[in-house]
């Protein structure tokens, strides 16, 4: 790494969009052979900046100059000319079209005749190759292969062009283990051979584990850039969030004092609840104003118990008790009449709405349990939306803008002022905070506590085991689809508690307890 000359500089660099100032001022650097990473909360301008520099936004002030020559970017073309790459967190290729194909595209070898596919195939043959990816066949279906390798693919399709610098917009967020390590022997190959990569991920662990430099921005102004060797991780948080990390671990305490404080008489009861192919029949107990932790790898039943719990899935054995009385929960709405309220995992395709607005958003649960023949008043929903938008300081603060404009933690809370809407006496989420910034983590982690102090029960499902221990007083662990274990929470509960438990338990080729952590997992 080298710091002769930066390959990219930008100076004072403004961006304003109608009501917000994206970026104010903000000097940012990058130098060849370096993986630098930019971090911040969602909305801290993290995308504005990408996008700035790989010219999908034009700026209002200051300069950008690559390897030396001042740039004034009108598109992604320019850019593009400048030497610069992007790979986004949204797969942007077409899984009808072969991997060689969706690789070279744009940038086929053309003959006398057209297309030479011989010869491109063999081109991508040979990128895959330089990049160690030599397994894949350029001839095979795109759809063939796992969404974490198509994410490769388009890490290579960005290298065709030979770019000085490769802008990697959350590349993991789709990744196994194993895919990860890929990735990163991929990223070490190219800064060697002198690309600068752009890093951008939530995921703190893998931040130290492969970024030489890192770069935070927080309310839209650059507050630090630091050689991440003498960077630790309580620094770089309190950066993040303008906030101690105290701050987040006293969580946990008064999580647990509530924990001794609640009365113990069940909201909810589930008796051999099972359904075939999802989740063998399990127990399950919920007292009112407790959070419940589900613990487990991906794809131990997690999810699968929680939809079952909600009705979104139907049982075909077990019976569910909700104060005392035995019930059917045959659908969302049906348990969403039971004052049961469930946040999904897929927060895109299953949560929110994009092309609807905010308001219409937060609302929505509380039309469809009222009845859509009996719409909300102006003034109802002024006071709903009015409510959690002050709440979750969901941001920007415009109820009227598209929800799939704000960033994905913004959309969380949304979500979560959806749910709360309903007044739910017992509220599942599923995966709240994967995907967001600790400060947004914090904030929904926060309302989770403040929850059961009012005695609303809460289900506390994510693949962040720091986050269950932190939250949740006891932890329902899962494996291949069966309850194995349940934890009452204590000082002496760790992480490496639910691990331990998970391996005693069986092999379990997908477990890596060394896996990289979240951002909150400090």
């Amino acid at each position: 790494m080298s710091e002769a000359a930066p390959v990219v500089e930008m100076t004072d660099i403004s961006v304003e969009f109608p009501g917000v100032k994206a970026l104010d001022d903000v000097h940012f650097r990058m130098f060849p052979g370096e993986v630098h990473a930019l971090m911040g909360e969602n909305g801290a301008g993290k995308s504005t900046l990408i996008k700035a520099l790989t010219g999908v936004y034009p700026i209002d002030a200051g300069t950008i100059v690559v390897a030396g020559s001042e740039r004034r970017f009108r598109g992604t073309a320019d850019a593009e000319e400048a030497g610069i790459a992007t790979v986004y967190q949204e797969v942007s290729l077409c899984p009808n079209l072969t991997i060689g194909e969706n690789l070279m595209l744009g940038h086929e070898v053309r003959g006398p005749l057209g297309i030479n596919w011989r010869a491109t195939n063999a081109a991508a043959a040979e990128m895959l190759a330089k990049l160690g990816l030599e397994g894949l066949d350029p001839r095979k279906p795109l759809a063939s292969i796992s969404l974490g390798v198509q994410q490769l693919v388009a890490i290579a399709r960005a290298m065709v062009i030979d770019p000085r610098v490769l802008v990697l917009d959350e590349p993991t967020s789709s990744l196994d283990a194993n895919e990860v390590e890929t990735l990163f022997a991929i990223m070490r190959r190219l800064r060697d051979q002198g690309v600068a990569i752009l890093f951008v991920s939530h995921f703190l662990g893998q931040v130290f584990a492969i970024s030489d430099r890192v770069t935070v921005l927080r309310n839209g102004r650059r507050v630090g850039e630091h050689l991440t060797r003498e960077l630790d991780r309580a620094t770089l948080i309190s950066e993040m969030i303008g906030k101690d990390l105290e701050l987040l671990e006293s969580l946990g305490s008064a999580s647990m004092e509530h924990a001794e404080e609640h009365p113990a008489e069940a909201f909810l009861v589930a008796t051999g609840l099972g359904r075939k192919g999802s989740i063998d029949p399990t127990d399950v107990e919920l007292p009112r104003g407790a959070v419940i932790g589900f613990a487990g790898l991906l794809g131990s039943g997690r999810t699968e118990l929680a939809r079952l719990l909600c009705g979104a899935d139907k049982a075909d054995a077990g019976r569910v008790s909700i104060k005392g009385e035995e019930v059917a929960l045959s659908s969302p709405v049906a348990a969403l009449g039971r004052r049961i309220a469930y946040s999904t995992e897929n927060r895109r395709d299953e949560g929110t709405i994009g092309d609807l607005t905010v308001r219409e958003n937060i609302i929505l649960a509380v039309q469809a349990k009222r009845g859509w023949l009996r719409p909300l008043s102006r003034a109802e929903q002024d006071q709903i939306v009015d409510k959690y938008m002050k709440a979750f300081d969901i941001r920007p603060a415009d109820p009227e803008l598209l929800i799939k404009n704000l960033s994905g933690g913004n959309q969380q809370k949304v979500l979560l002022g959806r749910w709360l809407a309903t007044d739910p006496e017992l509220l599942i989420l599923d995966e709240p905070t994967r995907g967001i910034d600790v400060g947004a983590k914090a904030e929904i982690q926060e309302a989770v506590v403040d929850l059961a102090q009012g005695g609303v029960t809460t289900v506390f499902i994510s693949s962040e085991l720091d986050e269950v221990v932190r939250l949740c007083e006891r932890i329902i662990v899962l494996r291949d689809h069966q309850k194995i274990a349940e934890i009452t929470n204590g000082p002496e509960v760790t992480t490496q508690t639910i691990i331990d438990v998970i391996a005693d338990h069986g092999t379990d080729r997908d477990a890596d307890p060394s896996a990289p952590t979240e951002a909150t997992s400090s």
